[in-house]
């Protein structure tokens, strides 16, 4: 494989859109401005593309089939860092969080 399948690449840059225009998870988000603390500390956005592009999952045809549950994923660590209250539910695992 050359390149990322198309609806790879579009799962992505609809992340990032999410992320930037605040609207990621609104449901979960509801009330809080995550993105002065995400764009704060960079280490902060590159575990929530991680947590994102680890739990996305890809069909032999490059077709992804999980991209809301990738995003949740990604909106829970960004909720847990921004109310310490906040209990993950199932906590994540590992590979989860994993930097590659």
């Amino acid at each position: 494989m050359d390149h990322l399948p198309v609806d790879v690449r579009a799962a992505l840059r609809l992340f990032a859109f999410y992320i930037a225009n605040g609207t990621l998870d609104e449901d979960l988000m509801e009330g809080i401005d995550y993105r002065p603390q995400l764009m704060a500390f960079g280490s902060w956005l590159e575990q929530v593309f991680a947590i994102f592009a680890n739990v996305l999952e890809v069909d032999e045809s490059g077709e992804v089939l999980n991209q809301g549950d990738a995003q949740f994923r990604a909106a829970q660590w960004v909720r847990l860092h921004c109310d310490p209250t906040y209990q993950v539910v199932p906590p994540f695992e590992p590979w989860e969080t994993e930097l590659h």
